[in-house]
């Protein structure tokens, strides 16, 4: 692997390693937990295509270092006060960081997945994600599309509506292409949900018959749950506040055994 930094820059735009994760260097360790698992969550391995998996698996060891550093007080206040870290250590080298995330963070089941989306339909946070997607599209429905967590065509009269009255109450600004939207583009846009919902449903019968045949395996149930995290993956890096929630609720689930008894030590850093 080349140099962190210059794998920082390339990828991240920044040789910061507060930058990279988008925290201030103040952050608390909770807050530095939570960027990075909201970071590699959108550069996961298993999450992309055949042909960007060399480069998600690059970008998912960059941020497991990253917090491997920010996460060991001793390390931080080396890279605080030097900007230098151990990058030739054997621990580094022979570290599998996919397995350092899963000791991290507790497995997010489908279960968990359902009940967030049932949660999230009609809620305060949907119709926040909806007025940032459509201001930042200027209307363009294939963007909200793309951008809000549980969305499809089938969604579209009632995310419509929703919109409609954002701008009927004056909370957001009129935009030619969404109030007259070429049906030509309509049409290609059903198309392709079609397409990538069949492929969806096709890829969760796989899992299924995987994790069947080799006991629900708990890699496998990992895949399983990701690939439906994200049925079309190109959304993944527009679903902050998705993300945002299932970190800050099982984070924080998976810290608690480490506080029953104070006289044990902790294992989270490898």
């Amino acid at each position: 692997m080349a140099k962190l930094h210059d794998l920082c820059e390339k990828y991240f735009g920044s040789r910061n390693f507060y930058e990279v994760l988008e925290i201030p260097k103040t952050a608390t360790e909770k807050q530095v937990k939570k960027a990075y698992h909201k970071l590699s969550l959108l550069v996961h391995p298993d999450r992309v295509a055949d042909n960007k998996k060399e480069e998600a698996t690059e970008k998912f060891q960059v941020l497991g270092f990253i917090h491997s550093i920010l996460s060991d007080t001793d390390k931080r206040k080396i890279y605080d006060e030097t900007g230098q870290y151990d990058e030739e250590s054997e621990e580094v080298a022979m570290r599998n960081w996919a397995d350092y995330w899963r000791t991290l963070f507790k497995e997010v089941t489908i279960e968990d997945i359902n009940k967030y989306e049932k949660d999230y339909k009609g809620s305060e946070t949907e119709i926040k994600d909806l007025k940032r997607a459509y201001t930042d599209s200027k209307g363009d429905m294939d963007y909200i599309l793309e951008a809000v967590p549980f969305t499809n065509c089938d969604e579209e009269p009632r995310l419509h509506s929703i919109i409609q009255k954002l701008i009927e109450d004056g909370e957001v600004p009129e935009y030619k292409a969404f109030t007259n939207e070429n049906e030509k583009k309509k049409a290609r846009r059903k198309r392709k949900w079609a397409k990538e919902a069949a492929e969806a449903e096709r890829l969760e019968k796989q899992m299924k018959l995987e994790n069947d045949e080799n006991n629900k395996s708990k890699n496998k149930n990992d895949d399983l749950a990701l690939a439906i995290q994200n049925r079309n993956r190109e959304r993944a890096g527009q679903a902050q506040s998705f993300f945002d929630s299932l970190i800050d609720k099982y984070a924080k689930s998976a810290e608690k055994p480490a506080k029953k008894n104070s006289s044990v030590k902790r294992k989270r850093k490898p």
